[in-house]
C-alpha cells in the first residue's frame, strides 16, 4: 500500500460515512478487512506517520480554538479526525493550520473534531484478519510537540497567530 491507496481509503469511507467520525470508523475496518495483513499494517505505519507529523503545537493551537479548548487527549483525537477528512484538509492544515477556518467552514464543535475510532481501526481490522494484535507500528509519540509552544489561554497571542480561526472561534 502506498501513499495514494492509503488517501482513497479515507476519502472513501469518509464520504460513505458522510462525513460522521464513528460510521467512518465503522466503514474503514470493513474496508481494511478486506485487504491483506500486510496491507492492515501498512496501512496503520500511514495512518500513524501522519498521525506523528501533526504532533505540533501550531495545529494544537487551532484544535484549542476549534474545540474551545484541547487537552493533550482531545488533541489525539483532532489528529485523527483531522487524517480522516482526507489528504486535502490535512494537508492543508499542516501547511498552514489558520487556513482550516476555510478548510473547514461548516465546522460543529459539537459534532467534528474528535475520532477516537479512526485511530484504532487498522488495529480492530488486523485482529478480525488474523486473530492477533497488529504488531508495532511505531508506537504514540513521546515528548514534546513540534513547533514553537504558544499560550493558548492568551488571547492576543492566538489572535495574532490564528487571524482567521480567532475570527470565527477565538473568545467563545
Amino acid at each position: 500500500m502506498d501513499e495514494t491507496d492509503f488517501w482513497q481509503i479515507i476519502d472513501d469511507t469518509w464520504e460513505a460515512a458522510t462525513g460522521d467520525p464513528d460510521e467512518q470508523a465503522e466503514r474503514l475496518v470493513e474496508r481494511l478487512v478486506q485487504l491483506t495483513p500486510d496491507d492492515v499494517i501498512d496501512f496503520a505505519r500511514l495512518f500513524e506517520a501522519r498521525f506523528q507529523r501533526a504532533y505540533r503545537h501550531d495545529l494544537w493551537g487551532a484544535a484549542h480554538l476549534l474545540l474551545d479548548g484541547a487537552s493533550e487527549e482531545t488533541f489525539d483525537y483532532f489528529r485523527c479526525w483531522l487524517i480522516g477528512q482526507g489528504r486535502e484538509v490535512f494537508e492543508g492544515g499542516l501547511a498552514e493550520p489558520d487556513d482550516l477556518a476555510d478548510l473547514l467552514p461548516e465546522f460543529d464543535e459539537e459534532e467534528d473534531g474528535e475520532a477516537e475510532d479512526l485511530g484504532y481501526a487498522a488495529d480492530e481490522a488486523y485482529e478480525q484478519l488474523t486473530g492477533l494484535p497488529l504488531p508495532d507500528v511505531g508506537g504514540r509519540q513521546a515528548g514534546r510537540p513540534s513547533g514553537t509552544p504558544l499560550d493558548f489561554e492568551d488571547p492576543d497571542v492566538m489572535a495574532k497567530r490564528f487571524p482567521k480561526l480567532w475570527e470565527r472561534y477565538g473568545d467563545q
